[in-house]
């Protein structure tokens, strides 16, 4: 039975882009996951897949989208006819290579996108984004639109460096100074914590930013199962340990506060998303 819905204010919408500096980091698998547990709480919960052509939330639930944000960006069809509502209690936007015109669209065209993402204001509660990998100015226009931008990193130097410098490029350019990270494919107990850390003392000792450690998830070969199986792990392996971690995960993501209006609407998620990225990205060292 669901559980009852949690009240999260009039008008509210917590918006989360779920990055991460490198492929391979579970970003996607764990985009999935948290919408499946935002579900089960009962949030009406939307799944924004924004990973520029190579989108794949679809594949991982196993879903063939007959649209996708291709279709809306050439006005063949609106936001709300793309929207895919999955048998797991979350819907999906289906993402293309669309979202790399943003930086193009006329200014009509920008209007009639905030107008479309408005009508999805009613019905949801939570709009989780999945980000591409790096730091390309649609992954960085998606990232700072949000009002949560969440980092998935595992323990690999590659995976730190590279998280480092999405969140440099985000506060120098973008002006986000608050993140929250989730340590995935903990090989121990404790060992998130350690990775958190080693993120939290090069990023307070050159960037002004502020981290929250969101946890971490263990390396589990029942996760790798479920993808394979193109289910979310918490329902077809709900006793596994990354499963019980996720779900533990969703719980604390379910009571962060949402901010209110003009910030907790999805209209100045769309207004944001559709600000012009700036003309040049900094070498980050």
């Amino acid at each position: 039975m669901r559980a009852p819905k949690l009240q999260v204010g009039a008008g509210a919408l917590q918006t989360i882009a779920i990055a991460g500096g490198k492929g391979g980091v579970g970003k996607t698998t764990v985009a999935v996951n948290l919408a499946t547990a935002l579900a089960a709480q009962g949030r009406r919960t939307l799944l924004l897949d924004g990973d520029l052509g190579l989108a794949n939330v679809d594949v991982l639930l196993g879903i063939t989208p007959r649209y996708t944000l291709s279709h809306v960006f050439n006005g063949e069809r609106s936001l709300d006819e793309i929207v895919i509502d999955t048998e797991l209690g979350f819907s999906v936007i289906p993402g293309a290579s669309g979202i790399a015109k943003l930086a193009a669209l006329g200014e009509s065209q920008h209007v009639g996108l905030i107008r479309a993402f408005a009508s999805l204001q009613e019905r949801f509660d939570v709009l989780l984004v999945d980000t591409a990998p790096g730091i390309s100015p649609a992954v960085l226009q998606l990232a700072q639109a949000a009002q949560e931008v969440l980092l998935v990193v595992c323990d690999e130097p590659t995976s730190l460096t590279d998280s480092y410098a999405q969140i440099k490029i985000l506060r120098r350019t973008h002006g986000v100074t608050r993140f929250k990270v989730l340590v995935n494919m903990s090989r121990s107990s404790g060992c998130g914590s350690a990775v958190f850390q080693t993120l939290e003392r090069v990023t307070s000792r050159f960037l002004e930013v502020v981290l929250e450690y969101g946890g971490e998830v263990p390396e589990d070969p029942l996760l790798r199962k479920s993808i394979r199986e193109q289910r979310p792990v918490i329902t077809c392996f709900p006793s596994s340990p990354a499963a019980r971690a996720l779900k533990v995960f969703a719980h604390r993501v379910g009571h962060w506060p949402v901010v209110s209006r003009p910030r907790g609407n999805i209209e100045f998620f769309a207004e944001r998303l559709l600000q012009r990225a700036p003309p040049r990205l900094e070498v980050v060292r």
